[in-house]
């Protein structure tokens, strides 16, 4: 994988929008190997011409997949908005909406073909992580450290601060849901233990980077 996912910036054509669909669902039942270019312009119902205008190779495709998964359910809207609301409810807000999303279907499957096939595939995780977690990862280094320059947060560097929200995030009900060891999602169960989860990442991130923090002597 050598390029990014381009950002579009065009209306998506309807052809576009089956080639991804038809490719994502043939990834996640047959894993990335196994699907050649021209399963998927057959079971999106287009010619290998019209697969190729769009995408010029299998990989650029599925980091597209992964790019606009990630920019419409995380990264889009007011997810990282300016303003300038209680940090603890925009950081739970933020929690929140990342723990579903990781754990939706959808997103799990995803990260399910590619741990199986980053080995054979080493552009698969190149693609999954600039255009998933990586941009992410970014977009919230990028907030924080606007949260700092404002007084709000006392921060070293902002993209380990962000390594350290997202990572208290991925623990308990995260690490059993990728092994298909939760309950459901969206079950009452499951929210409850997301609840928690974010208010405790939430509460550990402040103690570790809240402003008062460089205030205290040390012992």
């Amino acid at each position: 994988m050598n390029d990014a996912a381009p950002a579009r910036t065009e209306a998506p054509s309807p052809k576009r929008q089956a080639i991804l669909a038809a490719a994502g669902a043939l990834f996640v039942a047959l894993g990335y190997g196994a699907v050649s270019m021209d399963a998927i312009a057959r079971s999106a119902n287009v010619s290998k011409a019209t697969l190729y205008a769009h995408f010029s190779s299998k990989d650029l495709l599925f980091a597209t997949i992964i790019n606009d998964a990630c920019r419409e359910n995380i990264a889009a809207g007011d997810m990282f908005g300016e303003s300038h609301v209680d940090l603890t409810d925009a950081l739970r807000a933020i929690g929140t909406r990342l723990l579903r999303f990781l754990l939706s279907e959808r997103a799990l499957a995803i990260h399910r073909v590619v741990v199986a096939e980053c080995g054979r595939f080493p552009e698969l995780g190149r693609a999954f992580y600039e255009n998933g977690p990586g941009v992410f990862r970014r977009m919230l280094a990028e907030w924080l450290d606007r949260r700092g320059t404002e007084g709000r947060l006392d921060l070293t560097d902002p993209t380990v601060a962000a390594d350290h929200f997202i990572g208290m995030l991925r623990t308990g009900l995260y690490a059993r849901a990728t092994l298909g060891l939760a309950p459901a999602a969206g079950s009452p169960a499951v929210e409850a233990e997301i609840e928690a989860t974010v208010v405790e990442a939430v509460g550990a991130f402040l103690r570790a980077y809240g402003p008062e923090r460089s205030c205290m002597t040390p012992f």
